[in-house]
């Protein structure tokens, strides 16, 4: 199968979208696959290592105990395919602080904003480990909820800078968490490390604990906030997958691209950023030891479930102002 598409049509959507034409100064452009790669392919190769080993000695063992964590190959390929060294990457959502640790490797600066105070500290240490590891680029994270420190940072010099949002909302408990077995010394299997927070006064504004209903509101809340930061032009990829709640299969990648239109994004693509590897064509699967578990539970009860080896990256750019939205542009949103 070839999963290869026109690298110009890929082009020639984000100029039309971003009202960049031939000739003009590039820096408002994302980098658009150099030499092939990114957006000329519709299936991202992120799972060929471990997780593990994609994080090798960049991250604090304490990285570990945030539940839902970005592969670092998934970051890393989208900023390399939609920015340039020295330009600007945004997690609204940054947890530990993988997108963050990824760009300024890459040369990129990186801003991070995270609700909770210990992921914070963590996605701090983690950059600083960066800068001691010889990452070029610089990055920062502030504490608080995502569209509050965004609106706020409006008010800065950063509005408009930022390139690239990079972010991945909380979905699907059954996708999150490690375990420990009775070879690690439990009494049975154990799910532990699955928790976004244990402060009960911040759980209203934390996305992982809110109703669906009310979880796309504050992700197109969200949304919108970044756009004040991003550039004409400036791309965001979320990645996401669908999940399974009492059974029931939700559509939560169909949920974000619809947040992202009221945001006043357009979607410019959906990718598949794959969690297994690819060897001599056949699938090496990554999924966890919690997640095969789930499964089977949920086959037993009679529910048609697969474990997912793939995340959906959705990609929107932020259009300039005075653009209308075509009818290819709104199809690829529905």
């Amino acid at each position: 199968m070839n999963h290869n598409r026109d690298d110009a049509s890929a082009r020639d959507r984000l100029r039309e979208a971003s009202g960049v034409v031939d000739g003009q100064d590039p820096h408002e452009m994302p980098a658009l696959g150099d030499g092939g790669r990114g957006t000329g392919w519709s299936v991202w190769a992120t799972g060929q290592q471990q997780a593990r080993q994609q994080r090798g000695q960049r991250y604090s063992r304490l990285s570990v105990e945030h539940p839902g964590k970005i592969l670092p190959a998934i970051a890393r390929h989208a900023i390399t395919a939609y920015t340039r060294p020295g330009q600007v990457v945004l997690d609204p959502m940054c947890g530990i602080g993988t997108t963050l640790v990824e760009a300024a490797h890459l040369g990129r600066d990186a801003v991070g904003i995270e609700l909770e105070p210990k992921w914070a500290s963590i996605a701090r240490l983690n950059l600083e480990t960066a800068t001691i590891q010889g990452a070029c680029g610089e990055g920062q994270v502030h504490t608080g909820e995502g569209a509050e420190v965004a609106t706020r940072l409006a008010s800065t010099p950063l509005a408009g800078r930022v390139s690239l949002v990079v972010t991945s909302p909380p979905y699907g408990s059954m996708t999150h968490g490690q375990v420990r077995s009775r070879r690690d010394g439990a009494q049975a299997v154990e799910k532990h490390a699955h928790r976004y927070s244990r402060d009960r006064d911040r759980r209203a504004a934390n996305l992982a604990y809110q109703r669906p209903e009310k979880l796309m509101d504050s992700f197109t809340r969200m949304m919108a906030a970044c756009r004040l930061l991003l550039a004409p032009g400036g791309v965001v990829v979320v990645t996401t997958r669908p999940y399974r709640t009492r059974g029931r299969l939700v559509d939560f990648p169909g949920q974000v691209a619809e947040a992202g239109r009221r945001a006043g994004l357009v979607q410019v693509d959906r990718c598949a950023a794959l969690l297994c590897a690819v060897r001599d064509g056949e699938v090496v699967s990554r999924t966890s030891f919690f997640q095969l578990i789930e499964t089977r539970r949920l086959r037993k009860g009679g529910w048609p479930v697969h474990v997912i080896q793939h995340e959906d990256a959705l990609v929107f750019t932020n259009p300039a102002p005075g653009h209308q939205v075509t009818a290819i542009e709104e199809g690829r949103a529905a």
